[in-house]
């Protein structure tokens, strides 16, 4: 018998121990400043200067780009160098499995990569890195460079449907893996959150690692409700040692 495929579904919590914070946890962005929210609002976004000015201010402000991978991703990476076949499918855009090991080929994004950015108009695609460099140097609201059209995150706002593509890769990893790990995510943003049922209910085995209950966690074999940096580790190596 083969090593079976494990699907390691994250969300935000995923990323605390990297300094990134979480949206909807007691300190969560939303919950400090619920103005955020129409930041990463495409239709105000696209709408309103001075939005699109103070989210670039926030994406400087929160410094994602220079987070390291924490013990999580890196046990991921190791589960996968080892020899199991491993599917990630992530609700973060921080880019931090790639960073920690992962293939990006084995990664799928389902909110798109803060990494990157995209023009609205012409669709090109540049590092986010270079516009980052623009606003500190005095561009509150920089265009593209080719065609003077908005530009944003390469991420999915609110209003913004999931890239098809993205979606249908990660259900057919739901329906086809023996293991689906849901891990920091509170399972309640939709259409992501129904993988894990999906994973279920084609006889996966459901593992949920959250600090609180998800709606998922009757359908779950095994709920872990300890912190995550040592918590999925542990369960990962449970795992490869099977």
């Amino acid at each position: 018998m083969g090593k079976p495929l494990v699907a390691v579904f994250t969300g935000a919590g995923m990323s605390t121990d990297s300094g990134i914070p979480d949206y909807r946890g007691p300190q969560g962005l939303w919950r400090r400043e619920p103005d955020a929210e129409k930041l990463v609002t495409y239709e105000y976004y696209m709408a309103d200067p001075e939005i699109r000015r103070r989210s670039w201010l926030m994406r400087a402000e929160i410094g994602a780009l220079a987070a390291e991978p924490n013990a999580a991703h890196r046990a991921v990476a190791a589960l996968e160098r080892g020899g199991t076949p491993v599917r990630v499918i992530t609700q973060n855009v921080d880019g931090l499995h790639q960073l920690a090991g992962v293939p990006a080929r084995k990664v799928f994004e389902l909110h798109g990569t803060a990494r990157g950015v995209v023009c609205t108009r012409c669709h090109v695609r540049t590092p986010m890195a270079d516009a980052l460099e623009r606003v500190a140097a005095g561009e509150p609201d920089p265009a593209c460079l080719d065609c003077g059209g908005i530009l944003k995150a390469a991420t999915v706002m609110f209003g913004e449907r999931l890239d098809p593509e993205v979606l249908a890769q990660a259900v057919a990893v739901a329906k086809g893996c023996q293991i689906f790990i849901a891990v920091g995510s509170t399972l309640q943003v939709q259409p992501a959150a129904s993988l894990a049922g999906m994973a279920a209910e084609h006889g996966a085995r459901l593992i949920i690692v959250n600090a609180e209950e998800t709606p998922y966690d009757p359908l779950a074999a095994e709920v872990i409700r300890e912190p995550i940096g040592t918590a999925l580790p542990k369960l990962l190596e449970r795992i490869a040692a099977q």
